[in-house]
């Protein structure tokens, strides 16, 4: 998943690119209206997040822009501006979402998240307690899996894993987080383990046709979606 962050507070904007990288994001910085502007317009971003004050053109202007183009590219904005009218014009202008500063990192990283799954870059849905994203659905409390009329039964650790991959599709999962959520408090098993339980899953839901949806990003972890920018 690309994403393009525009904010004139080099303070702000270093950490802040630097901690979405490391989740897994690829990400691009600029530091004014002008570059900004340049960069949504030649780029292809699954997120933009923007400052409202910018120099040289505003965010505002930023995706009004895009928006009389027709780009429906997910806008997150950032700014100090926080009177219900403030609000009302960034959303009358085209913005997605709207956060406050200052804020709390972790609620960025969940709006984030949710822009993307709302986007046309990923699909993800929770109904009944599944999750569906490309052609593949998985249903979370039976442990089975369906793609291309398909019927894939699945291990508990196997649709443990399924289901952390689809509720972070576009992420970069490494080892040790793979490692932490499918196995807690209980005693951790080597890398090799995760290697040989993704080897399974893989056979199950990828066979013949079937486009690649767990990608390997070598030294690193594991990347689920439809593409990736890294494959295996």
């Amino acid at each position: 998943m690309r994403i393009l962050l525009v904010d004139d507070e080099v303070e702000l904007t270093d950490p802040l690119s630097r901690l979405l990288t490391r989740e897994g994001y690829t990400v691009d910085a600029a530091y004014d209206g002008t570059s900004g502007s340049e960069y949504a317009q030649a780029g292809s971003y699954d997120l933009l997040i923007l400052d409202w004050m910018l120099p040289g053109k505003t965010g505002l202007e930023i995706c009004q822009q895009l928006r009389r183009q027709g780009k429906t590219t997910p806008v997150l904005f950032l700014t100090a501006k926080d009177t219900l009218d403030d609000r009302v014009e960034g959303l009358d202008a085209g913005a997605d979402d709207y956060l406050v500063k200052p804020f709390e990192l972790r609620e960025l990283l969940a709006r984030v998240r949710a822009l993307l799954r709302r986007s046309g870059s990923q699909t993800y849905d929770t109904i009944g307690g599944r999750l569906t994203v490309a052609d593949l659905e998985l249903d979370c409390e039976n442990q089975v899996a369906y793609r291309q009329g398909r019927i894939i039964e699945l291990s508990q650790k196997e649709s443990q894993l399924l289901q952390y991959f689809m509720e972070h599709t576009g992420q970069l999962l490494t080892h040790a987080q793979i490692l932490q959520n499918l196995w807690q408090d209980d005693e951790q098993p080597s890398s090799n383990v995760i290697a040989a339980l993704i080897r399974l899953l893989r056979r199950k839901i990828e066979v013949g046709r079937d486009s690649q949806l767990i990608h390997t990003v070598y030294g690193k972890g594991y990347r689920f979606g439809a593409s990736s920018i890294e494959n295996s």
